[in-house]
């Protein structure tokens, strides 16, 4: 379950809130395939629940985001977080580019 998020952006592109953040965030276009991988993450009980389907790409991050994981929803934008015992902590929707 996904116990809070890192920017109230991602956490109205979850809730369907068009809110300015979550336009500045991602694009809207976008935001039908977030919402299935945030769902997705909300259901997950630990990481490599995400790796299916192959898609998502989920990886264990290095550097700055040591112990958090991202997965995909284009080339440009991914969803990171990190899981305290079988729940999501600190989602955000980042531009990786």
């Amino acid at each position: 379950m996904i116990l809070d998020f890192a920017d109230e952006a991602t956490e109205d592109i979850f809730h369907g809130n068009r809110s300015k953040a979550a336009r500045r965030c991602l694009p809207p276009g976008l935001w039908p395939a977030a919402r299935r991988k945030l769902d997705r993450l909300n259901r997950a009980r630990e990481p490599r629940e995400l790796a299916d389907p192959p898609g998502n790409r989920l990886e264990a991050l290095k550097g700055h985001y040591a112990g958090y994981f991202s997965i995909r929803i284009n080339d440009q934008y991914r969803i990171v977080f990190r899981f305290e015992r079988s729940d999501a902590r600190d989602v955000q929707i980042v531009d990786y580019h």
